[in-house]
């Protein structure tokens, strides 16, 4: 553990993400390196694709948490670099995907990817990095890394195929979107922080527990962004307002506000996510309001983030497990 942390005491305190992600830059920035020659194909629109998507900004959230946990597990090695860079290419095909199913042309502030290059192209280029990434991993010569990331790919497709069959469906459960947000985005979290474990040969119980603090985490973080639809600026959201909305997505304050306001209220979200209609954002907007939809899927995120938190009473003291409840609170913290 280091002698004098420099992450804030204070659990009110606004947390600098900056400061946690400075305690794994040396490994990040090997991983970045990684990822640069990986990308390395002699298919030049590969290299412009591919270059273009990974350096258009994001926070690195996933190596990030592998990094940390197994740092707080002793230390990092080659093996642990290698499947950082894995959980990034997973995370940046199925962006990838995303973007073309639900025809984005904004990712992250800018142009994406299919909005430049086109759908065909993206999804070729998303494909590539899957493979890349399971390339990759088969590098480690570990059975167990090879069967959690191929259960997590897995899990991920049947989370966007659920994703799919729920858009445009006002009938959609909390329940119901939940399990979505469980599959398709919290698993990678949760590989993240498992496959740390792995590497590190620490015991099962160390295992799930991470596991688990991943998996609270990523539910955290989606509900979140969830909220920031309906809540943050265009700039800091890096995507259009009103996204979910137009592509008749019933996420969590829609949901909440559709059971907690009066028929009429109702029904205009109802007609809304049935139609996807943007137009009627600023009428939806007024109504998730009024119910309080956003302090009810920020609440439901606070759980998760406490749950996060918990799960990591397996780790001794160190300024990395520090960094892990951190990162717990900065995703209920953040705005964008």
């Amino acid at each position: 553990m280091a002698s004098q942390s420099q992450l804030p005491s204070n659990t009110l305190a606004p947390i600098d993400f900056d400061l946690i992600k400075n305690l794994t830059a040396t490994e990040a920035k090997a991983v970045d390196q990684l990822i640069i020659n990986e990308l390395h194909s002699d298919v030049i629109l590969i290299n412009q694709m591919g270059h273009y998507i990974v350096g258009n900004g994001g926070k690195r959230l996933r190596p990030m948490l592998l990094l940390l946990a197994a740092k707080a597990l002793g230390g990092a090695n080659e093996n642990h670099l290698i499947l950082a860079a894995v959980i990034e290419f997973i995370h940046t095909a199925t962006l990838l995907h995303d973007d073309v199913v639900d025809e984005s042309d904004l990712r992250r502030g800018k142009e994406s990817a299919n909005a430049v290059w086109g759908n065909a192209a993206s999804v070729l280029v998303g494909d590539y990095l899957y493979s890349s990434a399971f390339e990759m991993m088969v590098r480690t010569g570990n059975m167990r890394v090879m069967e959690i990331l191929s259960k997590t790919t897995t899990a991920i497709a049947e989370g966007e195929v659920l994703q799919l069959l729920n858009c445009n469906n006002p009938e959609t459960t909390e329940a119901k979107y939940l399990e979505v947000i469980a599959r398709k985005t919290a698993i990678l979290f949760s590989a993240a922080t498992r496959l740390s474990a792995v590497l590190a040969g620490a015991p099962s119980e160390t295992e799930e527990s991470l596991a688990k603090y991943g998996q609270h985490l990523g539910i955290a973080f989606q509900l979140i962004d969830d909220a920031l639809d309906y809540k943050a600026s265009q700039e800091d959201l890096g995507k259009n307002l009103g996204d979910d909305l137009a592509e008749g997505k019933p996420t969590l304050p829609l949901i909440y506000a559709i059971q907690k306001g009066n028929e009429t209220e109702a029904k205009i979200i109802i007609d809304a996510i049935k139609n996807g209609d943007r137009n009627a954002f600023n009428e939806v907007y007024a109504i998730v309001q009024s119910t309080k939809a956003i302090v009810y899927t920020e609440q439901r995120a606070d759980e998760e983030a406490e749950k996060a938190i918990n799960a990591l009473s397996v780790l001794p003291a160190s300024e990395y497990k520090e960094a892990l409840t951190l990162l717990a609170k900065f995703s209920v913290q953040r705005n964008y």
